[in-house]
């Protein structure tokens, strides 16, 4: 993974404190064309980190899920799969966005960080999705 630097794909942060973030780290050697990557969150109450495997149809039903969110919905990213899920919701409990990341296949823990996002979060969101998919592709 020397060749790579890392990048957010996702970053969910607010003047709080309080982040969630998914950097990608550069090509995963036991998954052919997939990315490592990790889930960061950090606010002034708790820390913490997944690691997860991103591939083609990971990042395909994140650009969906980004489609969801500008349309007005709530989204669950890699619900169904093996590791970590996200789940964001426009109008959390605090009247802000809220992300969760529930790890339940490893450390079974759930962690819900409220965020304030700026305008054009979403935007900036498909535009790091497409510097990821345009870059240089992991190899085999």
């Amino acid at each position: 993974m020397p060749d790579h630097t890392p990048m957010d794909l996702a970053v969910f942060a607010d003047d709080e404190g309080n982040s969630v973030r998914i950097t990608v780290l550069g090509p995963e050697p036991s998954w052919s064309g997939g990315f490592a990557a990790e889930i960061i969150v950090e606010t002034p109450f708790v820390n913490g980190r997944t690691d997860l495997i991103l591939y083609d149809s990971k990042l395909q039903a994140w650009a969906e899920a980004l489609d969801r969110l500008d349309a007005g919905e709530d989204i669950a990213w890699m619900e169904m799969s093996n590791g970590p899920s996200v789940f964001i919701r426009l109008a959390g409990d605090r009247d802000c966005p809220e992300v969760t990341v529930e790890d339940e296949s490893h450390s079974m823990v759930t962690v819900r960080v409220p965020v304030v996002l700026p305008d054009g979060w979403i935007a900036d969101h498909r535009e790091r999705l497409r510097l990821l998919r345009e870059g240089p592709r992991p190899r085999p």
